[in-house]
């Protein structure tokens, strides 16, 4: 059954296969990563991975979790998730009907799941539910206010919907959630692959010129910021 709540990711539900050139780039350095390991550390822990798209990510925790769970709404990246690592249950579910037992889970991360505000406070009631007590939520978004993708993001109609850093500063604010921010980058292995993931993410309008003004770049900064909220 198609989940009512479900809106396709145009990046990674339109083109999976660019959209892993993308996330091999990302943070080269491990930075995020890094501040999510210190905020909710998921060493021998139970943690779900909430839209995990076409499980990139998975691998990766499963090395140190005990048991991992990834939760995706989108039937044609959910098979991609499944093949990814035998060690890790995908599930198809959503934010707002998670299909796991109530106090279940250690560690929820959400890497640019938009289930968030305004108006989602049945998904973050949802991740509460599956909590356990002392539990974490780890969401990762695009942080508006720092780094070249957030000047793209800022003049770009696509990104209406992450719009006014600021009302959602304050919803997460609100409910108790602490906000971190992390410098951080993209890095490409050639500029044919950067122009082409740039493509995936803005207009041609936007990502012409930005490529055309910077020639050589096969990257370029990016500012995440991550909020974590605890039961």
């Amino acid at each position: 059954m198609e989940p009512r709540d479900f809106v396709p990711a145009p990046n990674q539900g339109g083109n999976p296969a660019l959209y892993e050139l993308e996330n091999r780039a990302v943070d080269p350095r491990g930075a995020v990563l890094e501040r999510m390991a210190q905020a909710a550390p998921w060493d021998g822990r139970t943690l779900l991975d909430l839209g995990c798209g076409s499980g990139y990510w998975l691998p990766g925790y499963a090395a140190q979790a005990e048991r991992v769970i990834g939760v995706e709404p989108d039937e044609r990246l959910v098979s991609l998730a499944r093949a990814r690592d035998r060690r890790v249950e995908v599930l198809r579910g959503s934010a707002e009907h998670i299909p796991v037992d109530d106090a279940s889970v250690d560690v929820v991360h959400a890497r640019f799941a938009y289930f968030f505000p305004p108006g989602c406070d049945a998904g973050l009631a949802e991740v509460v539910r599956v909590l356990k007590p002392g539990g974490a939520l780890v969401v990762i978004d695009n942080d508006l206010r720092a780094g070249q993708f957030a000047d793209l993001l800022n003049v770009s109609p696509r990104a209406a919907p992450q719009a006014g850093g600021q009302p959602t500063d304050e919803w997460w604010e609100q409910r108790g959630a602490e906000r971190v921010e992390v410098m951080s980058e993209w890095l490409f292995a050639n500029r044919e692959d950067f122009e082409a993931v740039l493509h995936l993410e803005f207009p041609a309008d936007i990502a012409a010129p930005w490529l055309d003004d910077h020639p050589d770049a096969l990257g370029l900064t990016y500012g995440y910021v991550l909020f974590i909220t605890r039961t």
